[in-house]
């Protein structure tokens, strides 16, 4: 329930801001999608911010936390060197 209930305040949260911004919802495309794009980053800055509090450097932090993969998504040709790297490992 209470998942629900954080939803329902993010949604609402982002119904004043494009109120505020004079935007009609559904948001146009691109402003839907740099938006989400905020989501995806945003999403992240707090497990990066511990790992460079914690004196990681920001590239680092970044492969620590899997921000990368996270926004970006497993880039092509990543998964073929993980798996070659699980294979020398056994």
């Amino acid at each position: 329930m209470k998942l629900y209930i954080l939803s329902l305040g993010a949604g609402l949260l982002v119904g004043i801001v494009y109120s505020l911004l004079h935007v009609r919802s559904p948001a146009p495309p691109l402003v839907a999608l740099v938006g989400l794009l905020g989501i995806l980053i945003g999403e992240q800055v707090i497990p990066v911010g511990k790992q460079l509090i914690h004196g990681s450097a920001f590239c680092a932090a970044c492969d620590k936390t899997q921000a990368t993969d996270h926004v970006l998504g497993q880039l092509p040709g990543r998964h073929i060197a993980a798996k070659t790297a699980e294979r020398e490992n056994t």
